[in-house]
């Protein structure tokens, strides 16, 4: 035992001339979508890179100077570092993609806030999906040159490191980042100092540091509460993603929204599009409010102002994961905020009541407070509608304004190089610029299969290598014997990977169901019997230490994995985080996904698998239901909603056994004299040909651009300008027809024909109790559809009545000619709801009256 007192010392390098740029290289997170930077920091020192967590800022402070002045006269690291300068400067002055940025007026800019974002392991402030998603989306909108900037918070601790012990517990450990060597810069307020913004919570004032980080063309702006000038319980705020109690919740989710717009103001950064992703940022509407009502609007002419340039986008699929507060959490948080703006409390917490609960509603908030709502696949964007339904009580489902982008993922950042240089060889170099041109991916036939295929081997064996050095540690911190190790790692071997792999890795939730492949445990033996077509499972992923269901899924599913029958072949892997990520969606053959329908959002991990060559066999929930096309993987039909879900999860079972019994292994394994199946090489190809294209994050954000921000920023104008006469005359016309709207009611006047012939027409009226509106205030529409047999309404259109004379006993008139363009045996409703040239969305109002 060494005696006497340890007293901490770092000795920072100093970095010759010749390589005076790798400190900027080691501040822009371009690294983390591009392997040829962080290869040049590995090269420094390979065993430093993987003990700093591959961070090259915390590298070059940790480096021997020797690796330095040795790299800086090695020609082999000079040529590497000027090509990976070269690129850097190529990247950071090429224009804006055509159509991307000229879309946008001169001064437009977008504005991104989210509770986490991932975009590297060597900045961990992030816990999963939704950070992933935000990384991803930063980096595509930094490739597409957009005026756009994130917001988020900085914390000392994210989401947890995870060990597995020898009986399945999991342990979480928390470790402090130390921010000197993580690739963010504190941003200098006036004079030079550091840019502090104070918020107030419960009567206290907290300040909050700001700090920078560079992603390629785009900056990330983060809060940070551990300064000294804050109380010990306030420096905590921000101290740990998703940690601490209610308070904690609501401190942090008011320092996001309160403090980020705060930030935005001190920076002079003027947004015109507002975009809430996930309902944890949603406060900043209502410091947004505080703003506008300083113009001398009132409450609600303020909202409107506000709403009509912000996006809300929601990831969550049931309503009880919508995150909430209690009302009086919210009079106590945000009594000055109601004394200053003369707003009673009861009229605040209007805005986050949703389904009768007395809670306040996060998602609440931000719907009232946006007027572009999305989902994040087809599916769950029918589920939003759903859930969301009571915001507009009077519109149909199917009609209200909730609408969907699905997911993409960044592909310079999961698409293995390797694919790339194929890519590039046979598709163009201009390929990665070309992802919607059906030829460029029919040009995917022309790669030889036996290429193919030693591609995807030589991705396994990278992958193998991985796995087996973190059981390998797993097991030796376990006290595990050698012998027994061989014997867990048999099928593991990436001298020979040539057994079948199935991957699942993600976060360990009920609703993912990671144990439904052990439903029937003499089946799934009888399926993995065959010592001619051996399978390996491979499992990670982490609990949240608050979610013991999840930790026992974990723990059952080490058991089994312990068992003889399944041992070698199941392999639970600890300390699930953005590396293995990589090279577990590149390395494994086949994809598994089997949540609980219709509760995956989207998921993303699967697009990932996609893109390199990796079959999904999944349930079709999320994204599957749009990607899978019978030809690029395997879809489990959910079974029947409204069954036992024990009943349900056995149905589901087994046709995810009667799948890998019938077609997977048999596919993988009918393999000819090159020692592959070319009918798996084809729809590893149908799978890269279908999903790229697709699912990448420069078309989700560019769909952003088009359906949302672009109509978000010119309808900004249009409310704002001349002293905000737009808002007011909206918040006056809505608050008018919301009076009204109880006295109003529409009939169908006399009784038109029943049958006429195609080309002939109708004459339809209408007369409406408009109870003071005016004629102009009502829309009056005729829905024509036509049945077709089973498979229902395939055929709906919409006329628009026109308005005729006021009559005498006080109905307005509205006539429609129809003349159906359709034949055959119609029906039609007529409908009548409140219309304004302001309104983002048709049904915005949530109104409407049937004759």
């Amino acid at each position: 035992m060494p005696k006497g007192t340890s007293y901490p010392l770092q000795v920072n390098p100093n970095i010759p001339p010749r390589l005076s740029r790798l400190a900027e290289l080691a501040d822009n997170l371009w690294y983390s979508w591009d392997r040829a930077t962080r290869s040049l920091f590995a090269r420094l020192h390979p065993s430093l890179w993987e003990s700093v967590g591959h961070s090259p800022k915390a590298l070059l402070r940790r480096v021997d100077e020797k690796h330095l002045v040795r790299a800086a006269s090695d020609p082999a690291f000079l040529a590497l570092y000027n090509r990976v300068l070269s690129a850097y400067d190529s990247y950071h002055s090429e224009p804006a993609h055509a159509g991307a940025r000229d879309s946008l007026a001169v001064d437009d800019l977008i504005v991104y806030f989210c509770a986490e974002f991932g975009f590297h392991e060597s900045l961990p402030i992030y816990s999963g999906g939704l950070g992933i998603l935000a990384g991803d989306y930063c980096k595509a909108a930094s490739d597409l040159r957009l005026p756009f900037v994130g917001v988020g918070l900085l914390y000392r601790q994210g989401y947890f490191h995870q060990t597995i012990d020898r009986e399945g517990n999991q342990h979480a450990t928390d470790v402090d980042s130390d921010f000197d060597t993580l690739p963010v810069m504190p941003v200098a307020g006036a004079g030079g100092a550091e840019l502090h913004v104070a918020v107030e919570i419960r009567g206290r004032r907290v300040e909050a540091k700001v700090w920078r980080v560079r992603t390629g063309h785009v900056q990330l702006y983060l809060l940070d509460t551990d300064v000294p000038q804050n109380s010990e319980h306030d420096r905590a705020i921000a101290h740990r993603l998703y940690g601490g109690d209610r308070n904690t919740r609501i401190e942090q989710e008011i320092v996001l929204g309160v403090g980020g717009v705060r930030a935005l103001a001190a920076l002079n950064i003027t947004p015109t599009v507002w975009h809430i992703n996930e309902g944890h940022a949603a406060f900043l509407l209502l410091e947004r409010i505080r703003g506008a009502m300083r113009e001398n609007l009132d409450f609600q002419t303020a909202l409107e102002a506000v709403a009509v340039n912000t996006v809300f986008t929601t990831h969550t699929a049931v309503p009880a994961g919508h995150d909430q507060f209690a009302e009086s959490m919210i009079a106590e948080y945000f009594d000055r905020w109601c004394r200053e703006l003369g707003v009673p409390v009861a009229e605040l917490c209007a805005l986050g009541r949703y389904a009768g609960s007395g809670d306040f509603n996060m998602t609440a908030l931000a719907v009232r407070g946006s007027r572009h709502q999305n989902g994040v696949s087809r599916i769950h964007g029918q589920v939003s509608s759903e859930i969301l339904t009571e915001f507009w009580p009077q519109i149909d489902t199917e009609d209200n304004p909730v609408d969907y982008v699905v997911n993409g993922v960044h592909v310079p950042s999961f698409l293995s190089p390797e694919w790339v240089d194929v890519f590039e060889r046979f598709l163009g170099f201009d390929w990665s610029s070309r992802t919607d041109d059906p030829e460029c991916w029919r040009r995917l036939e022309r790669v030889p299969d036996q290429m193919f295929w030693s591609m995807h081997q030589f991705l396994k064996s990278q992958m193998l290598h991985l796995v087996r050095y973190r059981v390998r540690a797993q097991h030796a911190r376990n006290q595990g014997s050698e012998a027994h190790l061989d014997r867990l790692l048999r099928f593991a071997d990436p001298a020979d990977p040539n057994v079948l792999t199935i991957g699942f890795a993600r976060r360990f939730a009920t609703y993912k169901r990671a144990m439904l492949l052990f439903d029937d445990l003499e089946w799934l033996r009888e399926i993995l019997a065959d010592a001619q077509r051996p399978v390996l499972f491979l499992f990670a992923g982490k609990a949240h230490p608050a979610d013991q269901p999840g930790q026992d899924l974990i723990r059952r599913l080490a058991q089994v994995s312990r068992s003889s029958e399944f041992e070698g072949k199941v392999l639970l892997i600890e300390g699930y985080d953005l590396r293995l990520a990589r090279r577990l969606v590149s390395g494994v053959d086949v994809w598994l996904n089997n949540p609980i329908y219709p509760l995956e959002a989207s998921g993303t991990s699967g697009m990932k698998a996609g893109m390199n060559g990796v079959l999904n066999l999944s349930v079709l929930d999320g994204w599957w239901g749009e990607g899978y096309t019978g030809d690029n993987g395997w879809a489990i039909k959910p079974a029947s909603q409204f069954i036992d879900q024990h009943v349900r999860n056995g149905e589901e079972a087994r046709t995810l056994y009667e799948i890998l019994q019938d077609q997977v292994i048999p596919s993988y394994y009918n393999r000819g004299a090159m020692g592959f199946s070319p009918q798996w090489i084809r729809m590893a190809k149908r799978s890269i040909a279908t999903i790229l294209p697709r699912f990448n994050a420069t078309r989700m954000v560019t769909e952003y651009l088009h359906k949302f921000y672009v109509p978000a920023a010119h309808k900004r104008g249009s409310y704002l300008d001349h002293a905000f006469a737009g808002a007011r005359q909206i918040a006056a016309w809505k608050s008018r027809v919301r009076a009204a709207w109880p006295g109003v009611s529409i009939r169908r006047l006399g009784s038109p024909g029943e049958r006429i012939r195609f080309g002939e027409s109708l004459l339809i009226e209408v007369g409406a109790r408009l109870n003071g509106l005016e004629a102009a205030d009502l829309a009056v529409e005729l829905v024509l559809e036509r049945a077709e047999g089973e498979s229902g309404r395939a055929a709906r259109l919409h006329r628009r009545f026109l308005a005729g004379a006021a009559q005498a006993d006080g109905e307005q008139l509205y006539f429609l000619e129809l003349a159906p363009e359709l034949c055959g045996l119609l029906d039609y409703r007529i409908r009548a709801y409140p219309t304004h040239a302001l309104l983002t969305h048709p049904f915005e109002p949530g109104l409407m009256v049937w004759a």
